[in-house]
């Protein structure tokens, strides 16, 4: 949420809660609880006796602290995540590219469909755009399918004793307590990401306590389960006390419908397309506070009520390649028997892993990098 991640002005950055891991930066896929495996640590275990008896001096039962913290221990796994967090910057083409491929648009197109009584009643509820929640599904979890399985009381609580900001985490920590005290989930079935953020988009226990509304009517604020009805209503909740202006669009594309409503415009530091955003485009931002993240949220949720691509072009990137041109090259390497992933645009760490493959078995230097001529050696 806004007061957990960190911004550049139009690339992002890996942060502390990122959850899909958003994903976006990650490639959008979230934790696995495999990896993260506890360790023997009497500092850790101390740590947490003394953080039990903070607990109940705060209101949190025996009985809560006992079924909490069983089994928990010490998870190194977390803390190198937390100190090795790379700052990966993506020109607001790549966030697109990524944001609003075709497979995500067409989920989300499907996941409307699904949900659409359910999201109706949230729209007149809260007077958020549904698509706009839907948007921020998909960017955060792909739509639930990578809710994160990391234990969340574990994550916190190594966290706590061993993390960068201690107290951040402790105070979320206490709040993931105050949540299985009070009956919303259990602690075995509180996961997420491997820094706390949980749920079907990605609440942090505070913003969870603040936020989280039981809209189904079950008597629990879950945000957890297959159904992701709670979830959906809790990020509109969150969006209209954030300021939302109903039948506002967020802005769009200069010329565009939705641009009609903005007062500002922005363009990328990279060249390409002009938007112009509007007060609704700023809600966005409070749910992760970056540029890239909100036009992508935005645009998104345009494809999935119908509209088409952005039509400006991106200027050539710093390989003198188009996007169409990145496309390609992806495409030749999987011909010639180098698996380059999709064909998307995006030079991530599949498409350079293929290029070093390439280079490595043709006596090519092996730096993984992208150029015109390896696009000409593959035609």
């Amino acid at each position: 949420m806004y007061v957990t991640r960190r911004a550049m002005s139009f690339g992002v950055m890996a942060s502390v809660l990122s959850a899909c891991s958003s994903n976006l930066i990650g490639g959008f896929s979230a934790t696995r609880g495999s990896k993260f495996q506890t360790v023997a640590s009497p500092g850790f275990d101390a740590f947490i006796v003394k953080f039990k008896a903070q607990a109940a001096a705060s209101g949190i039962s025996d009985a809560t602290l006992a079924a909490a913290f069983s089994g928990v221990g010490y998870m190194p796994d977390v803390v190198d995540h937390d100190r090795n967090q790379t700052e990966f910057r993506r020109s607001l083409e790549d966030y697109i590219a990524i944001a609003a491929s075709d497979e995500r648009v067409a989920k989300g197109r499907a996941n409307y469909a699904r949900y659409g009584d359910v999201l109706s009643q949230i729209e007149a509820r809260y007077g958020v755009d549904a698509h706009v929640i839907v948007a921020i599904w998909g960017v955060e979890t792909m739509y639930g399918e990578r809710r994160g399985e990391v234990p969340v009381i574990a994550a916190l609580s190594t966290l706590s004793y061993d993390g960068r900001r201690g107290a951040f985490f402790q105070s979320q920590l206490l709040a993931a307590l105050k949540i299985i005290q009070n009956g919303d989930i259990g602690p075995a079935q509180m996961t997420g990401s491997w820094a706390g953020a949980m749920g079907h988009t990605q609440f942090i226990p505070t913003t969870y306590r603040a936020y989280a509304v039981d809209f189904n009517g079950d008597g629990r604020r879950d945000i957890w389960s297959d159904d992701p009805t709670d979830a959906l209503a809790s990020t509109a909740n969150y969006l209209a006390r954030s300021g939302w202006k109903k039948g506002q669009p967020w802005g769009g594309e200069e010329g565009s419908t939705g641009a009609a409503y903005g007062d500002r415009r922005i363009q990328p530091h990279d060249g390409g397309p002009v938007f112009v955003i509007g007060p609704n485009f700023d809600v966005i931002k409070r749910y992760n506070n970056a540029t890239s993240y909100a036009i992508g949220v935005g645009h998104l949720a345009d494809r999935i009520a119908g509209a088409g691509p952005i039509k400006g072009g991106f200027p050539p990137d710093r390989y003198g390649f188009t996007a169409d041109q990145r496309k390609e090259l992806q495409r030749r390497l999987s011909q010639a028997g180098y698996d380059a992933g999709t064909a998307d645009g995006v030079f991530g760490a599949k498409t350079r892993a293929a290029i070093a493959a390439y280079q490595a078995e043709n006596g090519l230097p092996v730096t993984g990098d992208p150029s015109m001529a390896l696009l000409d050696r593959l035609g």
